[in-house]
């Protein structure tokens, strides 16, 4: 809607249509916002927990590999290691959180025996082997809530600049032109009120005389 309108009841109906607009999706804005900001945060709780649990993880898996590195040696640990199979079964998904989308990454787990005979390991490689899959699980669900900050904050701070521009510049502007747009169309009530008053008031004398 042009700024420069003429004064008149029309124009005065498409500004507050506008205003009424601008203030509905102002207040559409500011939930998503909110919504948006909550899912975030938890998921800011849930990385951290993440990171302190790979710590952990990681710190008792590499002394399990130690201790199989000691017990069966470092050249037959590195060959069990060559020998075990890729991951492949890693599936990306996603989600919508108020048109965000979330990923979601999954990982097939397999009951699969280990790629080794025991006759020639330790139970410290089983546990180590146990625990870094563990650390591999924990990766994927780490990288998850991590990229799901990131864009949770990228679509905050959008949904932020678009409510700050309703509530400081659209809203402020049309409230303006409704005031002005009113403000002169009282005055022209009043004017032409007291025209037909007058007008009344010659008539009056007319007849009397």
């Amino acid at each position: 809607m042009d700024v420069n309108l003429f004064p008149t009841k029309g124009n005065l109906i498409l500004a507050k249509n506008t205003l009424a607009l601008s203030s509905q999706g102002y207040e559409l804005l500011d939930k998503k916002r909110n919504i948006l900001i909550r899912e975030m945060m938890g998921l800011i709780d849930a990385a951290k927990e993440l990171q302190a649990k790979i710590e952990t993880t990681f710190a008792a898996a590499y002394a399990a590999l130690q201790r199989a590195n000691i017990t069966s040696g470092i050249e037959h640990v590195m060959e069990v290691g060559l020998a075990m199979p890729l991951e492949d079964g890693v599936r990306l998904l996603s989600r919508s959180v108020m048109g965000t989308e979330i990923p979601m990454v999954r990982c097939d787990r397999r009951d699969e025996p280990p790629q080794y005979g025991f006759y020639s390991t330790t139970s410290a490689l089983d546990e180590a082997r146990a625990r870094f899959v563990e650390v591999k699980e924990l990766s994927l669900r780490l990288a998850e809530v991590e990229t799901s900050v990131y864009r949770l904050a990228v679509n905050i701070k959008k949904t932020q600049k678009r409510a700050n521009a309703l509530k400081n510049v659209t809203i402020p502007k049309y409230t303006s032109i409704c005031k002005q747009i009113e403000g002169v169309l009282e005055e022209k009530e009043r004017e032409e009120f007291a025209r037909l008053k007058v007008i009344k008031g010659q008539k009056q004398q007319r007849g009397e005389a």
